[in-house]
């Protein structure tokens, strides 16, 4: 069974790399060291200290795993110069809502780096898909969670 593939921008795959070599090589010592310590507390079956570090552990790990599955799958999304206009994954789009006229603006990138509050949006999103193929001018109906809205595209970059 193949991997799924994980898109991002490569400043996307640096990211998560750094994040990977953080919990490799200090908060894994950290985790390791608080397990130490609470196992000196006595009694493992009634030590909270020692359970909790065991959790936090076990979550360390796991982030671990996940980040390097996600890196070793990385598709680095190329930009396309020949088709500046179009929407897709990696660029920029900025839109106004109809008809007031509120502009927004998001970048479409892989479900890895995906972060709303910094404007990054995944390409599985509902917006993003709406969006994806479109060009400048284009009127696009995009689902959101309070309903439907009338979007018209003005920027890609």
């Amino acid at each position: 069974m193949a991997e799924e593939k994980h898109y991002m921008t490569e400043e996307g795959k640096v990211k998560l790399e750094k994040e990977l070599e953080y919990l490799k090589t200090e908060r894994r010592k950290e985790v390791v060291e608080r397990i130490k310590v609470a196992r000196d507390f006595g009694d493992l079956s009634e030590n909270s200290e020692y359970d909790s570090a065991k959790e936090e552990q076990a979550f360390v790990e796991g982030r671990i795993n996940q980040l390097e599955k996600m890196i070793r799958n990385a598709e680095i999304i190329e930009e396309d110069a020949d088709n500046s206009s179009i929407v897709g994954l990696g660029k920029s789009v900025k839109f106004k809502e109809l008809p007031d006229g509120e502009e927004e603006s998001y970048q479409i990138v892989g479900r890895a780096e995906a972060d709303p509050m910094e404007g990054k949006i995944s390409n599985d999103s509902p917006m993003a898909q709406s969006l994806l193929g479109k060009t400048i001018g284009d009127k696009v109906s995009v689902q959101t969670p309070g309903g439907d809205m009338e979007v018209e595209i003005i920027e890609v970059s």
